[in-house]
């Protein structure tokens, strides 16, 4: 593919962890890739990467869940790539309690980010899909919209975001957009390190105790679901949509 043909992807919370990993996948795959994150600073790394591997890339800082900073954003994108085709809602945010300690401000705050942020963020660039007649739209869930103690709020956003998935896949089929959920299981990150601090454990130990509990035997990395999140972004998966995959080591329900 020529570099004016080049497909262009947003990755939402790409400054680290999971978002990271994606970002530097998908340029591997041939995108360029503009990397979002609250800090613009903090997304040096990331881009770093993929320039000194030979690929495209630049750094926005921008909150998600903020309508007129969404849409400076992918101003930007359009000016300084291109129009962006394919889209990663990776962003998010972790306000875990249980309930009757967790405030609204803890609720809201999660939303805001997991949801409103991905719609936001869809609706943003959407048209530029539409206008292509190609678009990739991957929402991150998690293993947590099951069910998980001290998450009502994410556990809930996550399991919202399925239900925006799938209706995304109806609404934008036609347009020749699919749209898909990955929701990983337990991800080394500094997310699930910053919960092993709330449960008083160290880091090495929680890994340790989470992959005993794995059909796997392991943990997962970053880069097990920036695999997953490059299938449904490529080219070759037109006909997979509205689906949440869990990837997590073994089956959950």
């Amino acid at each position: 593919m020529s570099t004016t043909e080049q497909r262009v992807a947003v990755v939402t919370g790409a400054a680290r962890g999971i978002g990271a990993a994606t970002a530097v996948r998908l340029a591997a795959e041939g995108r360029a890739v503009a990397v979002i994150d609250l800090d613009e600073a903090a997304c040096k790394d990331t881009v770093e990467k993929i320039t000194a591997a030979g690929g495209r890339a630049v750094a926005i800082g921008a909150d998600v869940s903020d309508e007129t900073q969404v849409e400076a954003a992918i101003a930007r994108v359009v000016e300084e790539l291109g129009a962006p085709t394919i889209l990663v809602n990776n962003a998010g945010v972790l306000r875990d309690n249980l309930l009757f300690k967790m405030t609204a401000s803890d609720w809201d705050m999660v939303m805001n980010v997991h949801l409103r942020g991905s719609f936001l963020m869809t609706k943003a660039i959407q048209k530029h899909m539409v206008d292509a007649g190609f678009g990739r739209v991957v929402n991150l869930s998690s293993s947590s919209a099951l069910g998980n103690r001290g998450q009502a709020n994410y556990s809930a956003a996550k399991a919202g975001l399925q239900g925006f998935t799938k209706t995304l896949a109806i609404e934008l089929g036609k347009f020749g957009i699919t749209a898909n959920a990955v929701a990983p299981g337990f991800i080394a990150t500094e997310m699930t390190k910053a919960t092993a601090e709330r449960v008083k454990m160290g880091f090495e130990e929680f890994k340790a105790a989470a992959a005993t509990q794995i059909p796997v035997q392991r943990v997962g990395e970053p880069e097990d679901i920036a695999n997953a999140i490059a299938f449904f972004t490529g080219e070759a998966a037109g006909f997979v949509s509205g689906q949440v995959l869990y990837v997590a080591g073994g089956p959950l329900d």
